[in-house]
């Protein structure tokens, strides 16, 4: 009676015992995450990376000098104050100078008197030149009575006419050279006169370029010195500077000498109106300055608004290495052993971390090129790698990086 029992029992046990095997299947499954803590993660992504180099600097004008006089003399008339636009040859301002404009007066009637003198030269050189020509056909005449009728003539009325004609000569000889003497005199007196015309020109303070006023330094009635002199206490009329070009010069650090050239356009980040502009590199000095190793480099910057004010920094971005269509991630996920070398930790197909090591390229503020080591679209942690385990199971949650810059 008892042997049939058995069977049913047996087949019980085992039923019993599968059944708790099955209820236990589930925890040992690679993909279930019940429990498993949430890490951001950031997908290896493909796009074009560029190493810019930023150099801070200050806008310069293009060029800046100080407006003095020529001449010295006082103020008559001003059309310029602070912050006053001009063109090229627009009037600054006017200069009184009473002894120059009369001495150009008596340039003036002194060249007058040279040109009546001149006038009176060459009458002087008509009358001995007709007086010559009287003295030399009488002479000539009589000479050649003489000759074909010997006795007729004395020999002193001869000697007295050959006498007349060389001092005739001589008369007319003299009065030309009078009138040489009176057209240097009178070439004298003309440039003397265009001497000082040209000095009471300078009375009239003029723009040699296009400027803004930003410095005056005298007003109307002021005495104006000459401005002739290397001293610095020849007070200007004023300071002008070429704003609507500006420069920058930047030093430029070695290693970046080979990425720049004549004519190379940069931008230029002005942090005080919030604005890039476009610079061009014009000018480099060519040379390593040994004690900064940096070369110096300017940058023409155009600012035909006058939006920027000479004193504004910028930032000069100076592109060195660009690298096309390459996976990238954020500098924050590699952890940086040695050169270009460092580890990341993935999460792969499994939900499971695995570190790996990776090869580096060039890198900017925020991303960095991985050369070998991650493929496209691969998971990985954004965050500190001692907080997380190889072969831990995780829960990643994709993470916008550019948000945590």
């Amino acid at each position: 009676m008892t042997h049939p029992r058995r069977p049913t029992s047996l087949a019980l046990f085992v039923f019993l015992g599968l059944a708790a095997g099955c209820g236990k299947a589930p925890e040992t499954q690679a993909g279930d995450q019940s429990g498993a803590p949430q890490v951001a993660v950031v997908k290896v992504t493909l796009r074009n990376v560029t190493d810019n180099l930023e150099i801070a600097s200050e806008f310069q004008p293009f060029q800046e000098i100080d407006a003095y006089a020529k001449v010295s003399g006082y103020i008559k008339k001003l059309y310029v104050d602070w912050g006053s636009h001009v063109k090229q040859g627009q009037l600054l301002a006017v200069l009184e100078i009473p002894e120059l404009q009369q001495q150009i007066e008596e340039d003036q009637a002194a060249v007058h008197r040279s040109e009546q003198d001149l006038a009176r030269a060459h009458e002087e050189v008509g009358r001995a030149d007709s007086a010559y020509s009287v003295a030399h056909i009488t002479y000539t005449r009589l000479a050649d009575v003489q000759k074909t009728q010997p006795n007729l003539i004395a020999q002193q009325d001869i000697d007295v006419a050959q006498g007349k004609d060389i001092e005739a000569s001589a008369g007319l000889s003299a009065a030309k050279d009078s009138v040489a003497a009176a057209e240097q005199g009178l070439a004298a007196v003309k440039a003397a006169l265009e001497k000082d015309k040209d000095m009471f020109a300078y009375s009239r303070i003029t723009a040699p370029f296009d400027a803004v006023v930003t410095q005056m330094n005298a007003y109307t009635g002021a005495l104006l010195p000459a401005g002739t002199s290397s001293s610095k206490g020849d007070a200007s009329l004023c300071r002008l500077s070429q704003n609507d070009l500006l420069r920058l010069v930047i030093p430029v650090p070695e290693r970046a000498v080979a990425n720049i050239h004549d004519g190379q356009t940069l931008e230029v980040d002005v942090s005080g109106l919030s604005k890039t502009f476009a610079g061009k590199i014009i000018r480099f000095s060519d040379q390593i300055d040994l004690a900064t190793r940096t070369m110096h480099t300017e940058v023409q910057v155009p600012n035909p608004k006058y939006e920027i004010v000479p004193g504004m920094y910028a930032s000069v971005k100076i592109p060195l290495t660009d690298a096309v269509n390459v996976a990238t991630v954020p500098v924050e996920v590699v952890e940086r052993s040695s050169g270009s070398r460092g580890t990341v930790l993935v999460v792969n197909s499994s939900n499971r971390i695995e570190k790996r090591n990776v090869t580096l390229g060039v890198q900017t503020a925020n991303d960095v090129e991985v050369v070998s080591g991650l493929n496209a679209g691969d998971l990985v942690i954004f965050g500190e790698q001692n907080q997380y385990t190889v072969g831990e199971l995780v829960s990643p949650k994709l993470t916008d990086a550019s948000q945590m810059h």
